[in-house]
Parts: C-alpha cells; sequence; structure tokens
C-alpha cells in the first residue's frame, strides 16, 4: 500500500536551517507529483511547495527564496530544504502525493524559536 513516511524535523532557533525528507513507497514515485504542505495550530493546511515528475517547482509565495524542493528519484524520496527559517514557519509538515486518491503523510513538527 501507500504509504509516506516524513523526517527531519526538530526545533530550531529563528534564521537557521532543517531539511525535510519523505520516503515513498507503493507507487511509482516517479511518475507523481511530490508536494510539502503545512499546518499551524488553528490554521488550515496550507501548501508550501510542489514538484513535477520532471523536476518543476512551484512554490507558496511566503516560502519563495527560503525553501527548496527536491527529489531523489532513485531513493522515492522528496525533500524540502529549509532555510532562513522564521516563528511562523511553526508548523507540522506533510507531504502528499495524488495516488487515485490524495495520500498523505503522518507529518513532522518544525518548531521555530524566536
Amino acid at each position: 500500500q501507500v504509504q509516506l513516511v516524513e523526517s527531519g524535523g526538530g526545533l530550531v532557533q529563528a534564521g537557521g536551517s532543517l531539511r525535510l525528507s519523505c520516503a515513498a513507497s507503493g507507487f511509482t514515485f516517479s511518475s507523481y507529483t511530490m508536494r510539502w504542505l503545512r499546518q499551524a495550530p488553528g490554521k488550515q493546511r496550507e501548501l508550501v511547495a510542489a514538484i513535477t515528475s520532471g523536476h518543476i517547482t512551484n512554490y507558496a509565495d511566503f516560502v519563495k527564496g527560503r525553501f527548496t524542493i527536491s527529489r531523489d528519484n532513485a531513493k522515492n524520496t522528496v525533500y524540502l530544504q529549509m532555510n532562513s527559517l522564521k516563528p511562523e514557519d511553526t508548523a507540522v509538515y506533510y507531504c502528499n502525493v495524488l495516488y487515485y486518491e490524495l495520500r498523505w503523510g503522518r507529518g513532522t513538527q518544525v518548531t521555530v524559536s524566536s
């Protein structure tokens, strides 16, 4: 079955960096667009970045220039490099894929202290 497992979250000071990973299995990873989303306490889940099977990327305005999404099809993994982190980036970060239906991981917590 489809599995998405996020990792790499943690506590970091403002201005710091983290690299999130999402390991995928159960589908032909290289053929699908992968997305990172986040949900802060009391807020709706929002799209952070996406990368197509052809490595075309798209970013939310609030992360442009700070975050980079990438994928390694040999490892069935999508990454989110997060630099210049801000306290408002604090959230649970999820990866997802539309494989017949939306599939989600359990998320990884990112906390940015001021």
